[in-house]
Order: C-alpha cells, then structure tokens, then sequence
C-alpha cells in the first residue's frame, strides 16, 4: 500500500509537470509534509487536524502521509521536534550587550515564536494530544532545558547553585503561564508583557539573593553592569 502511495504521488507529479513541480527527494517530502502540519498547528489545536488535512495542505495524498509518518501522532511528534529545532536557532544567544539586554532579546524571540505558532504552544503547554510523560513531555522538557541554558548564558552563568536554579525555573513557569495568558486574551501589548517579566526576574533574583549569597552576588553585579556605561 505504501509504495502505491509513494508511485501515485509521483504520477500525479508527472501529471502536474506543467505547472513546474520538481520531485522531491525522500527528506524534502518529508520535511514538506512537516511544514504542512507545523503551518496547520499553528493556527488550530492539534485535536482539530487529521490526516486529511495535512495531505491537503501538502498537496499530497493521505496514504502518502501515513507512509513517511505511520499515523497522526507520529506526525505530532515529529512537527514539535521541527518546532523545538526552530525555536533553538530563534534562542541562539546574543554575543552583544549587557546581560539584561541579551536577556531581553532572548525572552523577544521566545515571545516570536509563541506568537507565531499560537495553537500549538498552547495545545503543547496544556496536555496537546498524546502522553505528556512519553515523547511530548520529552521534547517539552527539552525545550524548557534549552531555555533555562540560555537564561543562564544571557546572565554568564555556567553552573547554578539550587537556589539560582529553583530561582530561574519558577522564572521560566512563570514566562510559560504569562504566554498562555496573553495568547488567550492579548488585553496586553507584547513589549510590555515582556518588560513586566523582565522586571519580575529582576524582582525574583533580588528575593533569591536574601536567600543565598551567590545570587546575591549576581544581583549585586547585574545592577552594577546595567547602571553601567
């Protein structure tokens, strides 16, 4: 069955030959297919997509879909692993500016990516449709590692000490609820949800200092650098 799909997609490419489509490699359909659903995700809830809809979107056939992906959630998988890649090139941290500063960057193309995949941030956050303790919740967590090394770059910190760690975490749940808020409600301009939380990291680092000398210290130089020339 699947090499009849793979054979008919080719025919109704070779059919199609006028209008210029040129045949895909295996990747290049499959990243194509993967494109499709990311797009569709992005503007609606994982549980509203099927195959169909996916195959339509790609302009290929179902039976094609279900031979590069087996069935809609491992089509789910594999989107959220594309969108989890895009989101570590959008994260790269800055190698300019102060700390804050490269902070504030970061938490701007963090909010670019939300902003841009809506659907499928909010679905991912909340449950999506699979088991969150299986491969979703992997490259959940995965995602929340590769943010919290990025927090800790843009502060040039390599190892943190529990109460930094639990510090920036809360921090990062913190940033991940604000997302779900505004995409619900965007009663909100973005530049001023993202100044609120990086005031309210600055607020939280200041408590944590209390708390733990070694936070202490880097409050102490953050505000020193940002007062700074």
């Amino acid at each position: 069955m699947a090499d009849r799909a793979v054979a008919g997609d080719r025919a109704r490419s070779r059919q199609g030959g006028g209008r210029g489509r040129r045949r895909l490699s295996v990747d290049e359909r499959r990243d194509e297919l993967i494109s499709a659903a990311l797009q569709l995700f992005s503007t609606r809830s994982p549980e509203d997509i099927s195959i169909d809809d996916v195959a339509a979107k790609a302009g290929a056939s179902r039976a094609l879909v279900y031979h590069y992906f087996g069935g809609k959630y491992e089509l789910y998988i594999a989107a959220l692993g594309s969108a989890a890649k895009q989101l570590s090139v959008l994260l790269e941290p800055p190698t300019e500016g102060k700390p804050m500063e490269r902070l504030r960057i970061s938490l701007r193309r963090y909010f670019d990516f939300v902003e841009s995949h809506a659907a499928g941030y909010t679905a991912l956050l909340r449950g999506g449709p699979a088991d969150r303790s299986g491969e979703v919740g992997e490259i959940v967590d995965g995602i929340r590692r590769l943010v919290l090394g990025r927090v800790l770059h843009s502060l040039d910190v390599d190892t943190p000490q529990p109460i930094l760690r639990i510090t920036l975490r809360s921090w990062m749940a913190a940033v991940e609820t604000a997302g779900l808020d505004w995409l619900e409600n965007r009663d909100v301009g973005r530049p001023e949800l993202e100044s609120l939380l990086v005031d309210h990291l600055v607020v939280m680092l200041h408590t944590a200092g209390r708390h733990d000398p070694g936070t202490g210290r880097l409050f102490d130089r953050l505000s020193q650098e940002e007062l700074g020339p």
